[in-house]
């Protein structure tokens, strides 16, 4: 008989800061596979009923996070390997719609125009077999991803709808099932956090809502001692890959190539030179968001030219 999996439920209220300032809920070992519960980027709040984004959810209290967990022996200069194994839906619908003043292509108040806001409209899509009901005629694939997920700053308290060195809301949808995401860890224990789990999302995330989703997110925690990187990368059977976030969205990709070029120097054999002229042959880029208080784009390299 296989060992049963523990499950890890948020005690207490939700977290909607990525700080070292918060009550972990619970320990893990290296190693361990770990099942955790996440409600969706309203806290579960939106439902047909309700008529306004605003009668149930106030700015910045969205993104509620299941965390922090500590996993035992991490400490500042290593990095934090999740696995994720798989993420499946607690609900039968997923939620969409047009947030007041957020979005890719609204007024929104980073971003000023003298236009009104967007209509506000809601959606509620059925889940099945098949996916995700868009309409009678168009089913969208179940295609999961974690839009948020990462450690807690050495200092900082970041809104949880802001991505960085640390991770957060990047909304890329290379952290899906089968990957590895790596974090660098600032605070012993790494402190991890994890929540805004997604159905599916189209590149950059363009209304600012996803097809947004209560889950169970299974991972499995590793740790690379005495390993330090900079920004959060993710591995895939196919890809080495960097999330590089900030603003303006050029900044961003910017970071990511970086980060990946170091990597590849570092750990691949490459002279950064060389590296640099083989990305700008094969390399590859994928928008994660740009409506975020800070824009993720994500850096890939074809794993196939390692060697």
């Amino acid at each position: 008989m296989g060992t049963e999996i523990r499950q890890i439920h948020q005690e207490g209220p939700y977290c909607y800061t990525y700080s070292p300032f918060h009550t972990p809920i619970t320990t893990v070992e290296v190693g361990e596979t770990v099942c955790i519960h996440t409600v969706d980027a309203f806290e579960n709040k939106m439902t047909p009923e309700v008529e306004h984004f605003s009668d149930v959810c106030t700015y910045p209290f969205l993104n509620p996070q299941t965390g922090p967990i500590v996993v035992k022996g991490a400490e500042p200069g290593d990095t934090l390997v999740v696995k994720i194994e798989s993420i499946e839906p607690t609900r039968d619908h997923a939620v969409t719609g047009l947030v007041p003043y957020f979005g890719g292509l609204t007024s929104t108040k980073p971003d000023p125009t003298l236009q009104d806001a967007l209509e506000e409209q809601w959606l509620f899509l059925p889940i099945d077999d098949d996916g995700v009901r868009f309409d009678d005629q168009r089913t969208i694939p179940y295609e999961p991803f974690m839009g948020t997920m990462g450690v807690a700053p050495k200092i900082e308290a970041v809104n949880a709808l802001t991505p960085d060195y640390y991770g957060g809301n990047m909304d890329c949808v290379e952290t899906r099932p089968g990957n590895e995401v790596w974090f660098p860890v600032f605070v012993e224990g790494a402190h991890f956090f994890t929540g805004d789990a997604h159905a599916s999302q189209g590149d950059g995330e363009l209304t600012g809502v996803a097809l947004e989703i209560p889950a169970k997110v299974t991972v499995t925690f590793g740790l690379k001692k005495g390993y330090e990187i900079q920004w959060p990368r993710i591995v895939s059977e196919d890809f080495l890959m960097v999330a590089g976030s900030g603003r303006p969205l050029d900044a961003a990709a910017r970071i990511a190539w970086v980060e990946l070029i170091n990597w590849l120097a570092a750990d691949h054999g490459f002279d950064p030179l060389q590296a640099y002229h083989l990305l700008g042959q094969v390399g590859q880029m994928r928008l994660g968001n740009m409506v975020d208080p800070k824009y993720t784009m994500v850096a890939k390299f074809p794993r196939k030219y390692l060697s």
